[in-house]
């Protein structure tokens, strides 16, 4: 599934474009970053409910697709300033970190 497909659902507001034709490979879900770090696949849409600068640098590091912040968290400007530098993604909802998860799963037969 392409990136895009994440965009286009209604429940997720885009903060950070990235690369909408970028491929998207798996869900992952976590809220701890040093897990983050070390199972996040690549290519995912990452799920989380921690919006800092640290969330980014994990993305980076893992070479995650995609950053949806769960719950209605957000996520400082200079933060989303880098996220487009980089091409990664940000989007933000209001649905918890397990719904939204689903919802992108269906959404792409993941």
């Amino acid at each position: 599934m392409k990136l895009q497909t994440i965009f286009e659902l209604p429940e997720c507001r885009i903060l950070a474009k990235g690369n909408p034709d970028r491929e998207i490979e798996a869900v992952f879900c976590c809220d701890l970053l040093s897990i983050a770090m070390s199972k996040a696949p690549p290519g995912c849409v990452w799920v989380t409910v921690m919006g800092n600068k640290n969330t980014l640098a994990v993305a980076s590091l893992t070479d995650a697709a995609c950053i949806v912040l769960a719950e209605g968290v957000s996520i400082d400007e200079g933060t989303l300033s880098k996220a487009e530098e980089e091409g990664i993604a940000v989007l933000s909802t209001e649905l918890p970190v397990f719904d939204i998860a689903l919802e992108i799963h269906e959404a792409g037969n993941l």
